[in-house]
Parts: structure tokens; C-alpha cells; sequence
């Protein structure tokens, strides 16, 4: 393990700890936040009921689809936008404000177009998340080496040939800073829809036992939230890690 790493796993355990002797000590309410010991607690009591996979199947459907596609479409997109310069001279604007936009606000407008059923929350993490990567290819591409190029056309290649073979893997480190944050957009995106819109899901058991007084529930479902999108997130960064090893030798 490197020196960062552990220094944050010691900051990490400080909070933890630091948290949980204040809500034993009685300086933060037990009624407001539940210690982190009572949230694992939770966790296992959700898993041994059978609740915690029932809520978290939805919710972790819909998170893969809207990131799979989110990746593959910002992908797609940022690589035509780059080889349309006025274009992206117009959309940059859009781009640099486009979280400013009130995602949730489209939901109707979705569910006209889905109907009733997990779509529109699909399209929501997917709209939350794909300009992440579309803005990460975008950069990635902008620094591919222009000796590279160069390459592409001394052999004649396509198009798609020297989009496959010289643009894809000479942006995979750039690209992956998007891939990261299409992953965190997805689970917020999806999450937070579930919490307002949907009837099913990790979002609604919490706005349901947030409205029902159910701390326990409800910090549990949080705590395994967390600890599962961090997971995923050391995953994702120890493939990165190894890219760079590769590409190193």
C-alpha cells in the first residue's frame, strides 16, 4: 500500500473513531446521528432480513445501465465532437455551465417519452453523468500526441480505425478521471431520484425510513451506500493504476 493510501485510511478510522465517541459520549444526540458501530450493526440486521439486497437490486440495475451508457455514449459523443471544432466552439458554453441545470426538472418530460417505469430515472443518471465523460474524452483527445496522428494517416488509416487504435488508448488515463466521476454522478443521480420520484430502491427505503423516524434504517442504508461506491471507486482507480503501470513499461 502506498504512503497516500494509508495516510488516508488512518484519516478515514480517526473520523470513524472520533464520531463514535461522540455519539457514546452524548456530544452529538443519538436521536440526530446513530454511531458508525450501530450503522454496521444495521447493515447486517437489513442483510440477515433480506431487505438490503431486496432495496439494493433496483437501485444497482439502474446505476450499471445509466453508467454503461453514460461511458459509452459520452465516449462516442466527445470523440464526435472533437472532430466538429464549430460545433464545440458553440456547445463549450453549455458544457462549462451544463451543471447548473436542474436535472430533475426533465422527469415529467421523461416519463412522457419512457412511460411509468424505471427509464426515466435511467435518463436521469445518464444525463447527470455522460457530460462528465464527454468533457474528459474532450481533453483526452486534445492532448493525444500529435506525432501519433501523424502515424494514423502515414498508414491511411479510417476513421474509425485511428479512433480504435490511436485515440482510445492514447486518452485511456484522461478518460478514466470521467469514468470515475460517471460513477459517483450515476449513483447520485439515480439515488436521488429514487428518494423523490420512485417507489422502489435504496433512495426510497431511506426517504422512508427518513419520514418514518427510523434512524437506524435509514443511517445503515447510507453507511452501505458509501461503503459500497468506495469500493467501487479503489476498483476502478487500482485499473487505472495498472493502465499506468502498463504504460509505463
Amino acid at each position: 500500500m502506498t504512503r497516500a493510501g494509508s495516510v488516508r485510511i488512518l484519516v478515514a478510522a480517526g473520523l470513524l473513531l472520533s464520531l463514535e465517541i461522540c455519539c457514546r459520549s452524548g456530544i452529538i444526540n443519538m436521536t440526530t446521528m446513530i454511531p458508525p458501530s450501530e450503522m454496521l450493526g444495521a447493515i447486517a440486521d437489513l442483510a440477515r432480513s433480506g431487505r438490503l439486497l431486496k432495496e439494493s437490486l433496483p437501485t444497482f440495475r439502474n446505476v450499471t445501465i445509466a453508467f454503461v451508457l453514460a461511458v459509452g455514449l459520452g465516449v462516442i459523443g466527445g470523440t464526435v465532437l472533437h472532430s466538429l471544432p464549430r460545433v464545440r466552439r458553440v456547445l463549450d458554453p453549455l458544457l462549462a455551465s451544463y451543471y447548473a441545470v436542474p436535472f430533475f426538472a426533465l422527469y415529467p418530460l421523461f416519463v412522457v417519452i419512457f412511460g411509468l417505469n424505471d427509464w426515466p430515472l435511467i435518463m436521469i443518471g445518464i444525463v447527470f453523468a455522460g457530460v462528465a465523460v464527454v468533457v474528459s474524452t474532450l481533453n483526452g483527445i486534445d492532448r493525444v500526441p500529435p506525432v501519433l496522428l501523424k502515424v494514423a494517416r502515414i498508414y491511411r488509416m479510417s476513421r474509425t480505425a485511428k479512433v480504435r487504435l490511436v485515440i482510445l488508448p492514447a486518452i485511456a488515463l484522461p478518460l478514466f478521471t470521467g469514468i470515475k466521476l460517471a460513477l459517483a454522478y450515476s449513483f447520485i443521480g439515480i439515488l436521488a431520484g429514487e428518494f423523490i420520484l420512485a417507489s422502489a430502491g435504496i433512495g426510497h427505503a431511506i426517504a422512508f425510513a427518513y419520514d418514518a423516524f427510523d434512524n437506524r434504517t435509514m443511517y445503515g442504508l447510507i453507511a452501505f451506500t458509501l461503503i459500497l461506491v468506495t469500493l467501487m471507486n479503489m476498483g476502478l482507480q487500482a485499473c487505472e493504476r495498472l493502465l499506468l503501470k502498463g504504460r509505463s513499461r
